[in-house]
């Protein structure tokens, strides 16, 4: 059994896992893009980054019943020298003595989102909690827009939706959306070009291994890329015990806890 994937309500203590386990996998590649798909998985060389930590903080905020900004504060200047580092902008607001939005339209609101989307049962609260996420630094509408399109993502295939479910996302949030847009390779860090590309590989994927694979085969913010895609997966296909475990060997026990007690804090 434990090879197996469970079922989404059979394994909520590893729920949110998905974006954690495509940071890491993607982490060694940030930098040293790889084109092949059948490199090791979890190497030595891997480690979690901004993206787990922004994403644990959303996840301690929902528990802790505190704001986004509190928690992503806290979590952040806790870890304040991840693998990767963080990105200007953001280090700055981190170290800010009066933290304020700075009208980002990077993929960090989406990469940190996954944790509403199973937080909240109804879709609009769903929604509602997914630009509150983006506000405290992705003010830009498009910041926001791509927060709240992975957590709708989420929502729908948690809920038993399809792949024409995912499309219909994908072309209803970004009409313009057009494959000839996607460049294997670019560092594009926007949300626009970062969740369009997540969508486009969870509706192309056989599987939470091969979209996790592919995105990190895409280049480019490999370790965003694929936690994005594997937030979106995980709602798709569940997660891989293994995986699961996997992941959580890489991460202080600060915050395995908040994985293990989200769920049941709830």
């Amino acid at each position: 059994m434990r090879d197996e994937q469970l079922p989404h309500k059979l394994q909520k203590e590893i729920i949110m896992l998905g974006a954690i386990i495509g940071d890491i996998v993607g982490s060694r590649f940030e930098f040293n893009n790889t084109h092949r798909s059948d490199f090791e998985l979890f190497h030595k060389d891997c480690s979690f980054t901004d993206d787990t930590i922004c994403t644990v903080a959303i996840a301690d905020a929902i528990l802790r019943k505190c704001s986004y900004q509190e928690s992503l504060l806290r979590c952040c200047r806790s870890y304040p020298n991840p693998m990767g580092g963080y990105g200007g902008r953001f280090a700055q607001w981190i170290h800010s003595n009066n933290p304020q939005p700075y009208n980002s339209f990077g993929n960090g609101s989406a990469m940190r989102v996954s944790p509403v989307a199973w937080a909240f049962d109804n879709l609009d609260d769903v929604l509602a909690e997914a630009e509150k996420t983006a506000l405290p630094t992705h003010n830009h509408p498009e910041g926001i827009k791509g927060a709240k399109a992975v957590a709708h993502a989420i929502w729908i295939l948690r809920n038993g939706g399809t792949n024409v479910d995912l499309s219909n996302i994908l072309h209803d949030y970004y009409p313009n959306f057009s494959l000839d847009n996607l460049q294997r390779g670019k560092f594009d860090e926007t949300c626009m070009g970062t969740v369009t590309l997540a969508l486009y590989m969870v509706c192309m994927a056989e599987s939470f291994e091969d979209a996790i694979r592919n995105a990190v085969a895409w280049g480019g913010d490999s370790d965003t890329i694929a936690a994005i895609v594997g937030s979106i997966a995980e709602a798709r296909w569940g997660v891989p015990w293994l995986f699961g475990e996997k992941a959580m060997s890489y991460l202080p026990k600060s915050m395995q806890s908040v994985i293990h007690l989200i769920y049941t804090g709830i």
